[in-house]
C-alpha cells in the first residue's frame, strides 16, 4: 500500500508509550531520551518512509500491546545539547498489529496490517451531528474541574475533527479510554464517545463532592 509517494511497510518500529495516542490527521511532539528510542529515531530517519508506530501497552510490564496503533512520519527533528531528540510525528495511518518481536534492535518492531483505515488517508472528516456550543461548554466544565488550561480562542476557531482529535490525545483520560477513542472508526463515533467520557467523569466528580 502506498501513501504520499512511499510504500507503507510491512514492519515498523514500535514506540510503546502508555497514554500516548496519535489520532488521524494530527501531529504528536515527543521528547526522546531513552537510548533504545534514540536508536529507533536514528534508524527510522534512514528509511524512505520515516515511520514510527505509536502503540499503548495493556499491562504495566508492557508485554501485552494494544491490537491497534497509529503510525506517524517524522516531520520535525531537533537534537538537543544534552543528546535528547525533539521530534514531531505527523499521522499517516492507523494499523492493526499482527505480531511484535524484539529482533536485533533494542526496541520492538511490529508487523502491521494497514487495511480498514483508508479514511486516515483522505480528506478531513465531517460530523453532521456536532453541536459546537454544547461541546465547548462540556469541555470547559471538564477542564475547569481538572484545573486545566488551553488556548480557548484557538479552540473556538478549530474545525470539529482537529478539536475532537486533539482533545482525545491531550486530555488526561485513562489508557483504556484513549485506546477506545483511537479505535473509533468515524469522527462522529469518536466525538460521541469523548462526550460520554467527559460527562461520566464530571458526574463522578460531582458525586464525590456530595459525599465529602
Amino acid at each position: 500500500m502506498s501513501h504520499r509517494g512511499f510504500d507503507l511497510p510491512e514492519t515498523l518500529p514500535l514506540f510503546v508509550l502508555p497514554g500516548a495516542v496519535l489520532m488521524p490527521r494530527t501531529r504528536l511532539p515527543l521528547n526522546i531520551f531513552e537510548p533504545c528510542y534514540l536508536q529507533m529515531v536514528d534508524d527510522a530517519l534512514r528509511t524512505p518512509h520515516r515511520l514510527i508506530g505509536m502503540i499503548q501497552p495493556l499491562d504495566e510490564e508492557g508485554e501485552t500491546l494494544a491490537h491497534i496503533g497509529s503510525a506517524g512520519r517524522i516531520v520535525g527533528f531537533s537534537e538537543q545539547d544534552d543528546g535528547r531528540y525533539l521530534i514531531s510525528l505527523g499521522q499517516v495511518s492507523r494499523f492493526r498489529l499482527s505480531s511484535a518481536e524484539q529482533g536485533f534492535a533494542p526496541y520492538p518492531q511490529g508487523f502491521a496490517d494497514w487495511s480498514g483505515f483508508d479514511a486516515d488517508h483522505g480528506p478531513s472528516e465531517s460530523d453532521p451531528g456536532w453541536q459546537r456550543d454544547s461541546f465547548m461548554a462540556l469541555t470547559r466544565r471538564y477542564m475547569d474541574a481538572h484545573q486545566l488550561s488551553t488556548d480557548w480562542d484557538a479552540a473556538d476557531d478549530a474545525e470539529a475533527e482537529l478539536l475532537v482529535n486533539s482533545l482525545a490525545m491531550a486530555l488526561p483520560l485513562d489508557l483504556q479510554d484513549k485506546q477506545a477513542l483511537l479505535e473509533a472508526e468515524t469522527l462522529t463515533e469518536r466525538r460521541e464517545l469523548l462526550e460520554g467520557l467527559l460527562e461520566y467523569e464530571l458526574r463522578g466528580g460531582e458525586q464525590d463532592e456530595v459525599l465529602q
